[in-house]
């Protein structure tokens, strides 16, 4: 971490999470893909979106050896995108949502579209863990569902973070797309949720990095075992 000291407590509190978790010597890639509604604008305003990045990139730097986040940001359509490094973090997420313009509405799809293509592109064979933020179900729950179903084959990980009230009724899709059948409707369970309440910057960095990892292990074997992944 000699081009990121600030990030030390976090790349330490992730690398214990990774160890929990039996993933010590895993390689994967790691994404980050960021809502842009409008009802996250206090999310961006107050530093939250800053420190959840900073947060992933220090997961990263267990998994992934390359030292990069490739990020999404999405609303109605994908508003932007970008490569989050170690030593050019600081101020990255601010300064670039301020410079995306308009805040849409929620579609899930067109960002995991870009994930997919991204990944696909890459050529690359490793795992990945796809971090989705979002404060609300989206405005196609259909589209998300079959994107979820589709990408089910590749790779891929979608681990969902749900940012706001836990009473809000918002997240059921979520919690859904958490628990659709296999094989009825994916060949392996490949995407998991975790609500990090109104308050996300106050969640211990510890409880965050379990959540984050709770069923990345389990999606592991499954994708072998299906021959989603080698």
């Amino acid at each position: 971490m000699e081009r990121a000291p600030d990030l030390v407590s976090l790349y330490k509190a992730a690398g214990g999470s990774v160890r929990a978790h039996g993933l010590e010597g895993v390689r994967a890639a790691v994404y980050l893909v960021l809502d842009r509604s409008g009802s996250m604008r206090p999310y961006y305003t107050d530093g939250t979106m800053q420190h959840l990045a900073e947060q992933v990139l220090s997961l990263s730097a267990h998994l992934d050896d390359d030292g990069i986040v490739p990020v999404v940001f999405f609303s109605t359509d994908v508003d932007g995108s970008t490569d989050l490094t170690l030593g050019r973090h600081q101020g990255r997420i601010d300064k670039l949502h301020a410079n995306l313009g308009h805040m849409g509405r929620t579609n899930y799809h067109w960002a995991m579209d870009e994930v997919i293509d991204h990944y696909t592109a890459s050529g690359s064979e490793a795992p990945a863990l796809v971090i989705f933020q979002t404060d609300g179900g989206p405005t196609s729950k259909l589209a998300a569902e079959r994107y979820i179903c589709k990408a089910a084959r590749l790779p891929l990980f979608w681990q969902f973070i749900g940012f706001g009230d836990p009473r809000d009724n918002e997240f059921a899709f979520l919690r859904k797309l958490d628990t659709l059948a296999v094989p009825t409707h994916r060949v392996v369970d490949n995407a998991g949720f975790f609500h990090a309440g109104r308050s996300p910057y106050a969640v211990n960095n510890d409880e965050l990095y379990n959540q984050l990892l709770q069923e990345f292990p389990q999606w592991l074997t499954a994708a072998r075992t299906a021959g989603v992944l080698a």
